[in-house]
């Protein structure tokens, strides 16, 4: 970490240091959520609802990929951000080479453990006999190619957790870059479909890892990828896990509740699949900014946290009226466009109405999303691992039921209601557990919960 990363943890003014920190967070993110979205063009442009259909229904396994990289990736990065705090920094050496080395491997698990169920796992993604073909070719592909997704995904984190914010968003916008390009080159001029956009996503991974791994091993002052710095010790293990693990339940859940909507929505045909994978790749935009805006602050309110506690309090002040502002303008944006943005992807009507109405509904827990986040975000950077676990799991637990009645009450209307009611939930008990713990995180935090 050098001086000047030093002096945006300790010194800067608030709204200057969240954003230093957010801000490429907010770009990086912002851009993947690009690059998804270009996916779906790329594929909507082949004009084969098969293709779209199965790049929604693979969601569910991105999200478990990305969970394993979460695990390892925010629990570290978190303590290594509050180690940063507390001046270990040969400590931090070691919990950043654990990330690297347990990373790569949890990923060859998987690989291992996927590919020989290939044919049970796409059968349970959903897979409708036409998408079944293109599901398969692209859940083989990330499969093959998990272990640098999962890497790619820790890295990103421990680069950021010591402030090189930056250098964090080149890495994810190379991916992003790499990964455009490699798409139009797969659709347009090799004709690859699905095993070509799969692909691209997979290189552009390996990518980026490369360079952060070349970034930790040869320009970071304190991380590393060394070998020799690895220890996985009883307190590297508790403080990395205590905050990875409800970091992954939560990312597994939200790629279980991807796979339990998707079945709902079978029933109501390919074209509302294919609807919601639209859609929901177009709200991820502006989930994914607040989503980078919370997620970027975290490593300062974890530093702040055990060297500063009322400069945490400040920063979690100004992020909440940061989220609000942007909740609020990209509600405007959506529902005046929102027939348009649909159209981009397709020129089937009922997609385009059905696709419209999904973001109408959806775009109403914009700002309680958010907030969630930071919730999520403040326990995770706080240590506060049974208050991070209970946020991981709430909003699936809510969701679950919540679908089954709506289904049966309002059918395909019910359905879509459902992901607003589990998100007002999972905001009612965040904001509800920060009130119960704010005095063991700091007095002053007392007006942000009454």
């Amino acid at each position: 970490m050098d001086a000047e990363n030093l002096h945006y943890f300790k010194k800067a003014p608030i709204a200057k240091a969240v954003a230093h920190f957010a801000v490429p967070m907010m770009l990086g993110t912002s851009m993947s959520v690009i690059y998804s979205i270009l996916n779906a063009y790329f594929l909507g442009t082949l004009h084969n609802t098969a293709m779209l259909t199965a790049l929604a229904l693979t969601l569910p396994l991105f999200a478990a990929i990305m969970a394993i990289g979460n695990l390892v990736g925010i629990g570290s990065g978190a303590f290594i951000s509050r180690l940063l705090g507390e001046k270990k920094y040969a400590d931090v050496k070691n919990v950043s080479s654990f990330a690297f080395y347990s990373s790569l491997v949890l990923g060859l698990i998987l690989m291992a453990l996927g590919l020989p169920l290939i044919d049970s796992l796409v059968q349970g993604l959903g897979a409708t006999p036409d998408s079944f073909g293109f599901t398969k070719d692209y859940v083989t592909i990330m499969l093959i190619g998990s272990p640098f997704v999962v890497l790619f995904f820790t890295l990103e984190n421990i680069v950021r957790s010591e402030g090189a914010a930056i250098t964090s968003m080149i890495g994810m916008i190379l991916s992003v870059v790499v990964n455009i390009i490699l798409d139009a080159l797969v659709i347009f001029v090799f004709h690859w479909g699905v095993i070509g956009v799969a692909s691209a996503t997979v290189i552009s991974n390996v990518v980026a890892s490369i360079f952060y791994a070349f970034h930790m091993g040869y320009k970071s002052q304190f991380l590393t990828i060394s070998i020799k710095w690895f220890k996985a010790t009883k307190d590297i293990l508790s403080n990395v896990f205590k905050i990875g693990v409800p970091v992954f339940i939560m990312s597994l859940f939200m790629g279980a509740m991807s796979l339990v909507f998707n079945h709902f929505l079978v029933e109501y045909g390919d074209q509302a699949i294919a609807a919601y994978g639209i859609s929901s790749r177009l709200l991820q935009f502006p989930e994914f900014i607040l989503m980078g805006l919370c997620e970027g602050v975290v490593p300062l309110i974890a530093f702040s946290f055990t060297a500063n506690k009322l400069r945490m309090k400040q920063t979690i002040g100004f992020t909440i009226k940061a989220i609000l502002a942007l909740a609020v303008v990209f509600g405007i944006i959506v529902y005046l466009i929102s027939d348009h943005l649909i159209g981009l992807f397709t020129n089937d009507p009922q997609l385009i109405v059905m696709g419209s109405y999904i973001l109408h509904v959806t775009f109403l827990s914009l700002f309680i999303t958010g907030m969630t986040t930071l919730f999520t975000g403040i326990f995770q950077a706080t240590a506060q691992g049974t208050a991070a676990f209970i946020m991981s799991v709430i909003q699936g637990i809510t969701l679950i039921p919540v679908l089954y009645i709506a289904n049966r009450m309002s059918g395909f209307h019910g359905v879509v209601w459902s992901l607003v009611i589990a998100d007002a939930v999972a905001f009612l008990v965040g904001a509800i557990m920060l009130y119960v713990l704010r005095n063991r995180l700091q007095p002053e935090l007392d007006h942000l919960v009454q």
